[in-house]
């Protein structure tokens, strides 16, 4: 098996729809669901908190195109109001499968969402640090720390097109 190469900060190079580097075999999260201890601090705050663990999933999966904030306090308010929040979580469950080439089973990961939501929010969270995400910095957070000493271009505004 060919393996993904990682520049200096540790972040894939591959494109999303590359198979995972997850050490196990591929279409695998690389820790299980219910190894929500191995993490003590995760596990804390996905309890008390899970706003604050969904809000960072979602701006990594997004590719920073959603703020930590704005997922997170949607996600509460899915809760408070309706109860059903685990709809939206597995939702990006679903997306971050995809990206990572881990098979969807849509019924499995509903379900896991509805009864484990928040072993679910903490896989997760650890799949995305064993990508090399430091979750907790965010998208652009990540980006920043990935170019650090590098020179990168601005981005260009977009020019007339016919």
């Amino acid at each position: 098996m060919k393996q993904q190469q990682y520049p200096a900060m540790g972040f894939p190079v591959a494109e999303p729809s590359a198979p995972p580097t997850n050490g196990g075999a591929v279409g695998e999260f690389s820790t299980g669901l219910c190894d929500c201890l191995s993490d003590i601090p995760l596990c804390c705050l996905t309890c008390w908190c899970p706003c604050i663990t969904f809000g960072r999933i979602a701006e990594i999966v997004d590719k920073g195109s959603s703020s930590c904030g704005v997922s997170g306090a949607l996600y509460s308010l899915i809760m408070v109001v309706a109860g059903c929040q685990w709809i939206y979580s597995c939702s990006y469950r679903s997306k971050m499968k995809k990206q990572y080439g881990i098979p969807e089973n849509c019924c499995a990961d509903c379900c896991t969402h509805f009864w484990c939501e928040s072993c679910a929010l903490c896989q997760e969270y650890r799949e995305l640090e064993h990508c090399g995400y430091d979750v907790s910095l965010g998208w652009h957070g990540n980006m920043e720390r990935q170019n650090q000493g590098r020179v990168v271009p601005p981005p260009m505004p977009g020019g007339m097109t016919r």
